[in-house]
C-alpha cells in the first residue's frame, strides 16, 4: 500500500550529497556508539510504526473525508534529504541553498496568478500565512474591519481577534457564496477595510464570486484578500464550469493571495504560501536583529516574514515537487486536478440521481456535500467508516437544501486524489450499502 520505491533513490541522493562535503576533515569520534544504538534505534522506529497504524488510510482512496491528500514521492524524499542539513530558511546563514530553492517555489507559485513582481515566502500554514495578509491590511488600514463569508474558514476571524481588529461575517447565498448585496451593505458603512474572498470553502469548496467583488473594491476601495488555501492550484484545472473560471481568472487583481502547498500542491505538512502584489508592503516588516543579517547583503527571507525560524525542508520539497511537475495547464499536475473534479461530478451526479438524498448544488472544486433526506447522515457516516469508506460531516445552513431547519448536519466528501475518478464505482457502491 505505502510508496516504497523512492527509499533507494534517496539513499543515493543521500550519498551525493555526502559527497559534497567530503573536502572537510574527518571529525574523530571520541568514543564508539553505546552497545546495541542500532537495536535501540529500530525497536523505538517499530513502535512509531505501530502507533501510527492507528491513524486512517489517508493515503488511501476509500479515504474521501478531510483535506488530507499524500504527499508526492519527490516531496518526501527531498524533504528527508534536507533534514540531514537541517536548513533554517530564516536567514542567509541558516539555509543558503534551500533559501533561492524557496525564491525561486514561490515565485512559480506567483506566476501560476499571473504575478511576474511580488513579494512573498513560505509559512507552516493557511493560518500562519492569512495571518501575514490580515496583519498587513491592518497596518495599512489600520483600525478597520475585516470582513469574510459565513462559509469562509473560521481563522479569518480568530486571526483579525490577535491582531484586534473588527471582523464581521458577510451571509452566503444558496451555493455557500459570499451575498452580494449583503456585502454591499457593510462596505456602505465606510469602515471596511480589507474583504476575504474564498476560492474554494473547506466545507462546500464554493468559490467567491470574484469578478463581482472586484467590481464594489472599485466604488469602495478596500484591500482585497484572496484565501486560495484549498483551492488556489485550481486555476490550473481546464474543466472549471465558466463561472468558477472567470473567478479564477480575477485572483491576479487582488491585493493578497494564500495557498497551501500542502493541500493540493502534495507536500508534506506545514507548507503554506503567502503572496503580496506590492512588494513596498516589504518595508512594514523591517527590523534588525544583532546577530542575524550579517552574512550577505541580498534580502533575508526573515526580514519579510512574521514567523522567524521556518523549516529550509519544505522548501527543498516544494521546489523538488515543482521541478519535476510544473504549474502549467494542461501539465500532468494540472490533468491531476481536473481528475478530482470529474470525480467530484460523478459523485454529485450519483447522488442526485438518488432518491434518498439531497444534493444542495454542483460542485465548483472536489468537495461534494449532501444530506440523508430520512436516516441519520452519522449513521451512514459509522456503517461507511466500518466498511473501510472514511467520509466526512459538515454542519451546513438548511437554506443550502430547501430546508426550514437553521442546521443540517451533512455528509461531505473531499475527493482530491486523482485516483478517485477511478475508485467512485466502488465509493458508490459502500455508500449504497450503508445507506441501506
Amino acid at each position: 500500500m505505502l510508496e516504497t520505491q523512492t527509499i533507494a533513490v534517496l539513499q543515493e541522493a543521500l550519498q551525493e550529497l555526502d559527497c559534497r562535503f567530503a573536502h572537510l576533515p574527518p571529525v574523530p569520534n571520541p568514543q564508539p556508539p553505546p552497545p546495541g544504538s542500532e537495536a535501540a534505534v529500530s525497536s523505538v522506529l517499530h513502535e512509531v510504526a505501530s502507533r501510527l497504524g492507528d491513524n486512517f488510510p489517508y493515503f488511501h482512496p476509500l479515504y474521501a473525508g478531510q483535506m488530507l491528500k499524500p504527499p508526492h514521492p519527490v516531496a518526501r524524499a527531498a524533504y528527508a534529504l534536507a533534514t540531514w542539513i537541517n536548513p533554517n530558511n530564516h536567514a542567509l546563514d541558516g539555509g543558503r541553498a534551500s533559501t533561492a530553492m524557496e525564491r525561486e517555489a514561490v515565485s512559480q507559485i506567483a506566476r501560476m496568478f499571473g504575478w511576474e513582481e511580488h513579494l512573498g515566502h513560505l509559512t507552516g500554514g493557511g493560518t500562519m500565512a492569512s495571518l501575514e495578509a490580515l496583519w498587513v491590511a491592518g497596518q495599512l488600514r489600520p483600525g478597520k474591519k475585516i470582513v469574510a463569508s459565513s462559509q469562509s474558514h473560521y481563522t479569518h476571524e480568530r486571526i483579525s481577534g490577535v491582531l484586534r481588529l473588527p471582523f464581521e461575517k458577510v451571509p452566503t447565498d444558496q451555493r455557500g457564496r459570499m451575498d452580494l448585496a449583503a456585502l454591499e451593505s457593510m462596505l456602505a458603512a465606510g469602515d471596511t477595510g480589507c474583504v476575504v474572498a474564498t476560492m474554494g470553502a473547506t466545507a462546500t469548496g464554493s468559490v467567491d464570486p470574484l469578478p463581482e467583488i472586484l467590481a464594489l473594491r472599485s466604488r469602495y476601495h478596500f484591500r482585497l484578500h484572496i484565501d486560495a488555501a484549498y483551492g488556489g492550484y485550481f486555476t490550473l484545472a481546464a474543466n472549471l464550469a465558466p463561472e468558477t473560471r472567470a473567478a479564477f481568472d480575477c485572483i491576479r487583481e487582488a491585493d493578497s493571495i494564500v495557498v497551501d502547498p500542502h493541500k493540493h500542491g502534495l507536500q508534506p505538512y506545514g507548507c503554506g504560501c503567502v503572496l503580496f502584489r506590492d512588494s513596498a508592503v516589504g518595508s512594514l516588516y523591517k527590523h534588525d536583529s544583532p546577530a542575524t543579517y550579517f552574512s550577505s547583503r541580498d534580502l533575508h527571507l526573515g526580514e519579510i516574514s512574521l514567523e522567524c525560524s521556518r523549516p529550509g525542508a519544505a522548501a527543498v520539497a516544494l521546489w523538488a515537487t515543482m521541478r519535476l511537475l510544473p504549474l502549467i495547464r494542461g501539465g500532468e499536475f494540472a490533468q491531476g486536478l481536473e481528475a478530482c473534479r470529474r470525480a467530484a461530478l460523478e459523485l454529485h451526479s450519483r447522488l442526485s440521481a438518488d432518491p434518498r438524498f439531497l444534493v444542495p448544488f454542483i460542485p465548483q472544486l472536489d468537495i461534494v456535500v449532501w444530506a440523508p433526506k430520512s436516516q441519520s447522515a452519522e449513521r451512514i457516516f459509522e456503517q461507511a467508516a466500518r466498511r473501510n469508506l472514511h467520509l466526512a460531516l459538515a454542519r451546513l445552513p438548511g437554506s443550502f437544501f430547501g430546508l426550514p431547519d437553521e442546521e443540517v448536519l451533512a455528509l461531505r466528501s473531499v475527493l482530491m486524489k486523482p485516483e478517485h475518478e477511478q475508485w467512485i464505482g466502488r465509493i458508490w457502491e459502500i455508500l449504497d450499502a450503508a445507506s441501506a
